[in-house]
């Protein structure tokens, strides 16, 4: 995947963030791209499917933060 499959991206944050935070954008196979909404030019990190769901149940697993 390279930078221009992101040009027509539709970034989302999460609805609990009030200020900037994390985006992700839905790519196509599932794959997910993410970035920082402070630094939107910054080249985003890509995790295919399998390495989202991989690392979304390693969040999930650890708990909430405090």
């Amino acid at each position: 995947m390279d930078a221009t499959d992101l040009a027509h991206a539709v970034w989302t944050k999460s609805s609990y963030s009030l200020t900037q935070c994390v985006e992700i954008a839905r790519l196509p196979g599932g794959a997910i791209a993410l970035r920082d909404s402070k630094s939107p030019g910054r080249q985003p990190l890509r995790f295919t499917a399998d390495e989202w769901s991989a690392f979304r149940h390693g969040v999930l697993a650890d708990g909430p933060l405090d």
